[in-house]
């Protein structure tokens, strides 16, 4: 890819008490020098404002999944994520936006992740970049279908960083000053880019790759068993067959009943029990990245 990025747009608040990234888009609206750079533009954004202002993930439905193109398009559009998330394309689009960097948080042990959707050779390159300024940094291929697209794919080169763990509805102060350095060390490295300088200073990249996602045991829609305290916690470290998996209301242990190791993500992920979702599988790669 050699077309440079002009425009770029910075999002927090897309899940309403989601703080960090609430706060630090606050910090830079006050301060917008700390996120300026000569070679781009740099917009920023509160993406859901109602929800920000009552601390909750959303109003009435949850703004991330109401950005796939049937839902962009449908006029009779009655909710108001819905109508919130066809203002931000507009926005978006209006702004030639280049990229996207959106700011979320969550109650796993994911300490700081940058979710790509793809492959991108743009992404992976940025990605090494960050990993061999931050060893710690993980780096999570999460893809979403046609029907279930989010706001980071408005654009080709869009990307999540996540953090924590941090409840819900509070701020962290370590995880706010990790994120914070981590968006200016992206920043820099998109200038790195835009002036032909080579940001990836290795070419191996540990990368993970979502492959499934797992729901809890459950009679009809109850659940009869929650994370097993051996993994609660246990982000991105390997799973093996016939490990603690669940751990049932009665204290039965379920074990992973899978054939290969697996690395788990979004573990007990407070706002995914509304999804069905207990935890993510992963399985971890070591990648060649080239320049």
């Amino acid at each position: 890819m050699s077309k440079k990025i002009k425009k770029v747009a910075l999002v927090g608040g897309t899940h309403g008490n989601e703080m960090t990234g609430v706060y630090l888009i606050k910090k830079f609206q006050k301060n917008p020098q700390l996120i300026a750079r000569n070679s781009f533009d740099i917009f920023t954004l509160l993406g859901n404002p109602r929800a920000i202002e009552i601390r909750q993930r959303y109003v009435e439905t949850d703004l991330n999944r109401c950005f796939s193109q049937q839902s962009l398009a449908d006029l009779n559009s009655i909710l108001y994520e819905q109508k919130l998330a066809q203002e931000i394309a507009n926005k978006i689009k209006e702004n030639q936006t280049d990229l996207i960097i959106d700011l979320h948080s969550t109650t796993s042990q994911m300490g700081l992740t940058i979710i790509i959707s793809d492959g991108h050779p743009f992404h992976l390159q940025l990605a090494a970049y960050l990993s061999s300024i931050n060893p710690s940094l993980k780096i999570l291929k999460y893809s979403s279908s046609q029907e279930d697209l989010l706001l980071r794919g408005l654009t080709e080169l869009g990307f999540a960083i996540e953090v924590g763990a941090v409840a819900q509805g509070v701020l962290d102060g370590a995880l706010f000053q990790k994120t914070e350095q981590l968006v200016y060390r992206l920043l820099d490295g998109l200038e790195k880019y835009n002036q032909d300088e080579h940001f990836s200073r290795n070419n191996s990249l540990t990368l993970y790759q979502v492959i499934e996602r797992i729901d809890y045991p459950r009679d009809g829609e109850e659940i009869i068993a929650m994370i097993h305290p051996n993994l609660q916690f246990k982000d991105y470290q390997p799973l093996n067959p016939g490990e603690p998996l669940f751990l049932t209301f009665e204290g039965e242990t379920l074990t992973y009943q899978g054939e290969m190791t697996v690395y788990p993500v979004f573990i007990n992920e407070a706002a995914y029990y509304e999804k069905r979702v207990a935890m993510c599988f992963a399985e971890k790669r070591e990648i060649i990245v080239e320049s």
